[in-house]
């Protein structure tokens, strides 16, 4: 069996994730650092770190006179959002195929590889989340639509929190990871209709769950 050692800050992070992900902290409660500190039996750095971490997954803001507080994760923003992702990157997609080189694709192998290591390991939200975006980017590298690129990585960004709830809370990692193999395998093959239609169902898959999760955590919280 094998033990993994989680650093203090680890553990206040999963605990304040939970707290918010599932709705026990509400949107725009703030996070007062002594609080915490004493509720979780810690000193404040390891909650400054947790915080400053929770703030790069996007379910943290710090304001001014305010200090930190939980953002809002809304359901009708997963809409646009992800159905926006759908179709620019399906674009890019079908752009880039033809471009791509066997390095492009050799790199893209790689970066799957690493991500499928990435999981059960210390800060895998992150890690992952970051090759993820690696992976995707490397794939639309051949369409050279720097502008569409610049709104596809904008609307990313927007997206990541959600993205990271799927895969902590939704379990949307095996799903992933069979249709990054298919996309992989259809850019290969340089069948474009195909790896776009599997691409555009990979991110409105996510939508979905995400959407649903977000729907049973509003139905829990009225109750």
């Amino acid at each position: 069996m094998t033990i993994v050692y989680k650093t203090r800050t680890q553990l206040v992070v999963e605990t304040l994730r939970e707290k918010i992900l599932s709705g026990e902290i509400k949107a725009g409660q703030p996070l007062r650092q002594a609080a915490l500190a004493e509720e979780l039996n810690v000193s404040r750095i390891p909650v400054r770190e947790a915080l400053l971490q929770l703030e790069a997954e996007g379910l943290v803001a710090f304001e001014p006179h305010k200090g930190a507080t939980a953002t809002e994760l809304n359901a009708s923003q997963v809409d646009e959002l992800f159905e926006l992702r759908a179709m620019l990157e399906g674009d890019l997609l079908a752009a880039s195929i033809p471009n791509l080189s066997e390095e492009d694709l050799a790199h893209a192998t790689q970066l799957l590889g690493k991500l499928d290591k990435a999981l059960g390991k210390e800060n895998a939200a992150n890690t992952w989340s970051e090759l993820n975006s690696d992976y995707h980017n490397c794939l639309y590298s051949g369409a050279v639509r720097p502008q569409t690129q610049d709104l596809v990585n904008t609307l990313n960004k927007n997206a990541d929190r959600y993205i990271r709830m799927h895969l902590l809370w939704a379990g949307g990692i095996s799903k992933a990871e069979s249709e990054h193999n298919e996309i992989l395998r259809l850019c290969k093959m340089r069948d474009v209709e195909g790896a776009v239609t599997i691409l555009k169902q990979h991110i409105l898959s996510s939508r979905d769950e995400i959407k649903e999760f977000l729907s049973g955590r509003e139905a829990a919280e009225k109750q």
